[in-house]
């Protein structure tokens, strides 16, 4: 596959360094990559993903492995366990196509019951891979905080998580097949032939069927059409993608995390990114769908704002968020991170609010954040699959990447003076000392005193599941 060829955003060819990176902020642009880098491999394609739904999106993608395989590219997928449920079916066809390999990191062995797996290793059980990357032919790699899914590409209809990838070219991407390789020859990585009953001929037919049906329907054409009209699948139909040139370092945690002790896990992205943030003269510009800062993060957050940096954070409003019990763990600081200074939005459940672009093709009715990223400086950028909070510091594998652009870093932070007061309600404390919400919108300015479109049962439940010892595993 040659490397996509450049506008004018990139110097000249013999004074570029580093590594090449497009950002994918849309969904249909970010699918549009996925599906041409796929169809151009010649050598391989290596998918690793924390999620990857056989819906429309996941569909469609499988399809495009399959043939890529079929052309004679070694395809690996490797997919962690926790979200597969129901799909062992469709693993096993896919892994008995010829130069096509599925592997599952941390599985359950008990297929059926896997409640019973929980119960018995629940340490082990609880970590999980949360990296997405997709690399094809060493030269080009997709990562950042998408899985694979209708919502994660702007095809639901109920909600569309707002979510970030970006595409890189160069050095970089032979850091992400290293960690890869990793991954794959890890001891927590399994193959699917030892876990699963080999598909026959007619259980393959039978996938094969229902794919060719869900491909030919009217949903996917629509889809399709209008993936292919985007700025971004024109560009690379004309092989002139636009690519910023930075010094772009890969950070990812071992395989071995998911296997460690509380007292001896090993966190080498937490670690970074720690020194990421601390580096700061100026500004930080977050954006966290599950940020549940801890004690911990408070005291360090609020260490770098006495220090005159201007903090401003951005996740999940009550009525936007996807996983109650999160928003739960980081209510319990707001007035302390208030207190500190820090600036508190959460973004609103409307469709069309995006990390650098609006407009939903998929007819989504709302939006949730799913994006993880940060600026420092405007001149420093994050994009990966790391959120805020326990989990990802602690628990689970994550990975992504630091760029030194001043154009991307800056275009995170412009995004957000644009977005922030139309889209997200600012979270600040009254003279009375309690939490008030406003937001800035067509309708003009409108302030809540309390959680705003959220109903009482679910504000009720929130309170409720705060009250729990749960924090370290959020």
């Amino acid at each position: 596959m040659a490397i996509p060829a450049t506008r004018d955003t990139a110097p000249p060819a013999a004074a570029r360094s580093g590594s090449g990176i497009h950002s994918l902020p849309d969904g249909a642009e970010a699918f549009a990559a996925r599906m041409a880098l796929a169809a151009s491999a010649e050598e391989s394609i290596d998918a690793q993903y924390y999620i990857w739904h056989p819906d429309l999106a996941g569909t469609l993608l499988f399809a495009q492995l399959v043939r890529a395989a079929e052309r004679g590219v070694r395809v690996r997928l490797l997919l962690d366990d926790n979200n597969t449920k129901g799909t062992d079916p469709i693993l096993a066809a896919l892994d008995a196509q010829p130069n096509l390999e599925v592997r599952l990191f941390n599985p359950f062995r008990r297929r059926a019951l896997r409640g019973l797996d929980y119960l018995l290793a629940f340490e082990r059980m609880n970590r999980r891979m949360h990296n997405k990357s997709f690399t094809v032919d060493n030269q080009a790699t997709i990562l950042g905080g998408r899985n694979v899914g209708d919502e994660y590409f702007g095809i639901g209809r109920e909600i569309s998580f707002e979510d970030l990838d970006v595409l890189a070219v160069g050095p970089v991407v032979a850091e992400v097949t290293d960690v890869f390789e990793r991954y794959w020859k890890s001891e927590s990585a399994v193959p699917v032939g030892r876990l699963l009953p080999r598909a026959t001929r007619e259980d393959v037919q039978r996938i094969v069927a229902k794919a060719e049906k869900i491909e030919a329907s009217e949903p996917a054409a629509r889809y399709c059409a209008a993936v292919e009209a985007t700025p971004l699948a024109r560009d690379l139909r004309a092989n002139r993608l636009s690519l910023e040139w930075a010094e772009t370092r890969l950070v990812s945690d071992p395989p071995s995390k998911v296997l460690a002790s509380r007292r001896t896990v090993v966190a080498p992205v937490l670690d970074r990114l720690r020194g990421v943030l601390g580096s700061a003269d100026r500004e930080i510009d977050i954006v966290s769908p599950y940020f549940v800062p801890t004690k911990r993060g408070v005291a360090a957050f609020s260490e770098i704002a006495s220090r005159g940096v201007k903090i401003r954070i951005l996740t999940n409003s009550l009525a936007a968020t996807d996983v109650a019990v999160v928003h739960a763990g980081y209510a319990r600081y707001r007035k302390a991170l208030l207190k500190a200074g820090i600036e508190l939005y959460e973004l609103a459940p409307v469709a069309g609010f995006m990390i650098g672009k609006r407009g939903a093709r998929g007819g989504s009715s709302g939006a949730s954040l799913h994006a993880k990223t940060f600026a420092v400086d405007r001149c420093r950028a994050y994009v990966g699959s790391f959120n805020f909070d326990p989990r990802s510091a602690r628990l689970n594998t994550e990975m992504g990447v630091v760029i030194e652009s001043p154009a991307i870093a800056g275009r995170i932070a412009i995004r957000l003076d644009e977005d922030l007061r139309t889209a997200a309600y600012q979270v600040q404390c009254n003279d009375a000392g309690r939490l008030e919400w406003t937001i800035r919108d067509e309708s003009g300015e409108r302030r809540f005193q309390s959680e705003p479109a959220a109903s009482w049962k679910r504000r009720l439940g929130v309170s409720l599941l705060s009250l729990l010892p749960v924090e370290r595993y959020l």
